[in-house]
């Protein structure tokens, strides 16, 4: 069998680990757990995973994932940022 991404609330509650829909409601409204998927009644498996691994300090931060292009092109942005600085510093 299958097992759905997307689940209803009270299933999303089940798996998140809330004994009630209040309990769940209250994570939602507290930011703790994701609201539903935008335009739908249903919960992500994974957003609420994410969620439950960042209050686990598995995930501290939600940092996203460049790729080697955009990485190399941020080390050059830094750089000549730090090269700025310096020439910035000597002409005063």
């Amino acid at each position: 069998m299958i097992e759905p991404r997307g689940m209803s609330k009270e299933q999303a509650a089940a798996y998140a680990g809330c004994e009630t829909l209040s309990a769940f409601n209250d994570w939602i409204r507290r930011g703790i757990m994701p609201g539903p998927i935008p335009g739908t009644y249903k919960w992500d498996r994974k957003a609420i995973d994410a969620a439950l691994d960042r209050l686990s300090g598995l995930q501290p931060t939600m940092q996203p994932r460049l790729s080697p292009y955009d990485a190399w092109k941020a080390s050059q942005n830094a750089s000549a940022a730090e090269g700025n600085q310096l020439v910035n510093q000597k002409t005063r």
